[in-house]
């Protein structure tokens, strides 16, 4: 079994760091600790992360059997749903990221 430790980069800004091949860089989105009325949720429902997030870097894409690129279906910004396991940790001071393969991403979130 293979286990990832969590990566942690000496970088002053997430901006800086730049996928490779047809990895995305992901931020999942925060878990809701409050609703908007302003009820706060029992600490069990708010263990697991949200499955979903914001594309914040892709890479170029990845080479095809004839030396062809195949370009990342993902571009900066976009929402996506995230599979529940998987993708490389990666912490930029506080906050953390991950790196998936374009192919692990499950969906795109249409606005």
């Amino acid at each position: 079994m293979v286990t990832h430790s969590l990566l942690s980069l000496s970088i002053k800004s997430i901006k800086s760091l730049a996928p490779l091949l047809d990895r995305v860089l992901i931020q999942r989105a925060k878990v809701v600790e409050k609703t908007a009325s302003g009820l706060y949720l029992p600490s069990a429902a708010s263990q697991a992360p949200p499955p979903e997030g914001t594309v914040l870097a892709v890479g170029p894409g990845a080479p095809r059997k004839d030396g062809s690129i195949a370009p990342v279906s993902l571009k900066e910004g976009d929402r996506v749903v995230l599979p529940a396991f998987g993708g490389v940790p990666v912490k930029v001071g506080e906050e953390e990221y991950h790196l998936f393969r374009d192919s692990e991403i499950l969906a795109k979130l249409n606005e």
